[in-house]
């Protein structure tokens, strides 16, 4: 289903998904519940506070023994809740190579 004027397809939870995020480094944890999730990215509401998610990249652990996991970066806050995006090798590309690919109009 789509909602929000959103490309990507979103799945919304029926049941709040229990998830963790965890820093790139490892050095902090935070359990938060997953909203809605589609192929690009996600929408969690955070347990805790949410300064850590300030370093941008991190890790969202959908397992609890971490082997089913997606690297994210954030989007945006409100309150309690945080989108994020989620980040592959084609969405790492640098501007001018982004520039190159694109169609020609």
């Amino acid at each position: 289903m789509k909602f929000d004027g959103r490309k990507a397809l979103r799945v919304k939870m029926d049941h709040k998904q229990a998830v963790n995020l965890m820093g790139s480094d490892g050095t902090w944890r935070r359990s938060c519940r997953l909203l809605d999730i589609s192929q690009s990215g996600a929408k969690i509401e955070v347990e805790g506070t949410l300064d850590v998610l300030q370093a941008k990249e991190f890790f969202m652990l959908l397992s609890s023994t971490g082997l089913a996991y997606r690297r994210c970066e954030l989007v945006w806050i409100d309150g309690t809740m945080a989108g994020v995006h989620f980040i592959n090798r084609d969405s790492r590309k640098p501007a001018s190579a982004k520039a190159d690919a694109a169609p020609a109009k």
